[in-house]
């Protein structure tokens, strides 16, 4: 079944979104942290902490837009918008209720993801309730 124009528009919005981020991570985290405030220093191993899983978000949001016009990785791109966009949510959610209040801008970020978050649940709510593809290529026994 081919993406719908509300399901394109949803992952491109968080393909771009969740790409640009994770790249901007993965090559400038001092500046991308800096725009939330936090100053990070030069430890090696915190920045590999950092970029690791910024690397990560960059090809969650590649796989993201892939699934705008590969139709055999819609079901993927859908799934890592969805896990993405209410993970991120769910653990600001987590760091409000354990640590206090964050930056204006990490509460921003933090709204900018209920948002996308909302529009991917709006735009695949119809194929989350339909069956699994049978992935399986082997046969029936007879």
């Amino acid at each position: 079944m081919k993406p719908t124009l509300l399901e394109k528009i949803a992952l491109g919005l968080s393909g771009l979104t969740a790409f640009t981020i994770g790249a901007f991570i993965l090559f400038a985290p001092h500046t991308f942290y800096a725009s939330y405030g936090i100053t990070l220093g030069e430890d090696a191993s915190l920045l590999s902490e950092l970029r690791a899983p910024g690397a990560g978000l960059a090809g969650f949001g590649l796989l993201m837009l892939l699934g705008m016009w590969r139709h055999a990785v819609l079901p993927l791109g859908m799934a890592a918008a969805l896990t993405v966009f209410t993970a991120f949510p769910v653990g600001r959610l987590v760091g409000l209720a354990v640590d206090g209040m964050p930056s204006g801008n990490v509460v921003g970020a933090l709204v900018v993801e209920l948002i996308i978050a909302a529009l991917c649940l709006a735009a695949f709510r119809r194929r989350l309730w339909l069956p699994a593809p049978d992935l399986s290529t082997a046969k029936p026994a007879r």
